[in-house]
């Protein structure tokens, strides 16, 4: 139990997105008496606009797309249809439900929770904007889990109607007959999935000369093939939308002079910190591109600061933020834990899936390894077969001198499960030839792993 006289709170937590919360969770359950500071919905961008109402979409339109392919089991569906309206009420009602979850368990958990803006006025003390007026609270220690927003690149307008990011996207408020997604990462990539699976011509207009440039360039040659190519979808490559003017039609100015016109634009740039209005200059705490510089720790460069989750700009996923979360609290409560990037695993829920962790081949030719890869198929797995799911590929890297497993890289069904295994083998660096004595269950898809660190071993 806290023993702290001295300050109104062992920790305070400003942001109750994932990161925050769990922080915060964790931070009680070790007898932390801590107060949750968040300005807009519990929750975050995750759960209200980001992960969780996506996800919700994706379902909709993974159902839809199996039952427009359901003639090779023998079973014929007519008159497919959806109702938009009843999709977006889905997504919300999914959000809804998790965010009231959330607050019960600040409730039942016995977590203040202050609703207002926040600033730090000292390393210990915070300064809150509430509709009631100001309030003033100390604490020993204070977390950052302020998050990140949508970055929006010069030249483009939104209007949040014709013009607009995933914040308005997730509420699907229309299925435009054509729309063009700028940027080609995770994001663009599922709302492609989404808006060519309702119905609409989809345009992805990437910068890079590559599409998808954050997977493993096998993974992205295989997305553009089977994501892609046989779907309502077209892309441009190393092409800059230089000016968008919203309107009926949007306009779009490329930089190779050309204009096009459409109905909507998504901009899935990605995202910039949440770092502006803390209080952070005043203190003489550095960001670099609006980001908090932190060690392994989690600590900020001023003693009882930390900071967690997108506005630290190490990996911008919701789970990292929770880990990065209990970290912190840990070495606040003075146990040594560090973060291990390279284990946490990460995916776009497309389908068919893509999931990966670790190095990709470039990222460990990079580092100096002697790079071994192997390849394995979905069109040879059983399972996959029987389900008529056959399109995917498993590629695991692995230094071919010690052994050890550096990163995989699957896309195809149940990728975000299928890849957690590497995940966990990756965290406690495990060899190949270990991995190649797991008994994997038949049939399953991931005996796609079974095959690829049997091969591996030799």
């Amino acid at each position: 139990m806290s023993t702290n006289t001295d300050t109104d709170y062992d920790l305070i937590v400003i942001g109750a997105g994932v990161g925050g919360f769990d922080a915060a969770k964790h931070a009680t359950h070790r007898g932390l008496k801590t107060a949750l500071v968040e300005c807009r919905d519990m929750g975050g961008t995750c759960i209200n606009r980001g992960c969780i109402p996506s996800k919700a979409l994706l379902a909709a339109a993974g159902t839809l797309r199996k039952i427009q392919h359901t003639e090779i089991f023998g079973i014929s569906v007519e008159g497919i249809h959806y109702d938009r309206a009843k999709v977006a009420a889905h997504a919300m009602g999914v959000v809804e439900k998790i965010r009231t979850d959330m607050t019960k368990t600040t409730e039942k958990m016995g977590i203040t929770v202050l609703r207002g803006k926040a600033k730090l006025l000292e390393p210990q003390k915070v300064h809150i904007e509430t509709d009631s007026g100001i309030q003033t609270i100390t604490a020993k220690d204070i977390i950052l889990a302020t998050g990140s927003e949508p970055f929006v690149p010069p030249g483009i307008e939104i209007d949040h109607h014709t013009v607009y990011t995933s914040d308005e996207g997730v509420r699907l408020e229309q299925v435009p007959p054509r729309i063009v997604i700028i940027g080609s990462g995770y994001i663009g990539l599922e709302f492609s999935d989404i808006y060519s699976t309702l119905g609409a011509q989809v345009t992805i207009i990437e910068a890079l000369d590559q599409l998808f440039p954050g997977f493993d360039p096998d993974i992205g040659r295989m997305a553009e093939r089977i994501l892609i190519k046989p779907r309502n979808i077209r892309t441009m490559k190393g092409v800059l939308a230089k000016k968008i003017t919203p309107g009926r039609p949007v306009r779009i100015e490329l930089s190779t002079g050309e204009t096009l016109e459409t109905d909507a634009v998504l901009v899935a740039t990605g995202r910039r910190p949440n770092s502006q209005n803390l209080g952070l200059e005043e203190l003489g705490l550095e960001t670099e591109r609006g980001f908090i510089p932190v060690d392994n720790r989690m600590a900020t460069a001023i003693p009882h600061l930390w900071a967690i989750g997108d506005v630290t700009g190490k990996m911008m996923l919701a789970h990292t933020a929770s880990a990065q979360g209990v970290v912190a609290v840990e070495n606040i409560l003075g146990h040594e834990r560090s973060m291990d990037y390279r284990s946490i695993p990460a995916a776009a829920f497309t389908h068919p899936e893509i999931g990966f962790v670790g190095l990709t081949e470039p990222q460990a030719k990079a580092e100096g390894y002697k790079v071994g890869i192997v390849r394995t198929y979905f069109g040879g797995n059983s399972k996959a077969i029987a389900q008529g799911e056959t399109d995917g590929i498993c590629k695991l890297v692995f230094d071919q001198e010690s052994g050890e497993l550096l990163g995989a890289h699957i896309l195809g069904p149940e990728a975000s499960l299928i890849v957690q295994e590497c995940s966990a083998a990756i965290a406690k660096r495990d060899k190949i030839e270990s991995l190649a004595r797991l008994v994997h269950t038949h049939p399953t898809l991931s005996e796609v792993l079974d095959e690829a660190y049997k091969r591996a071993a030799g």
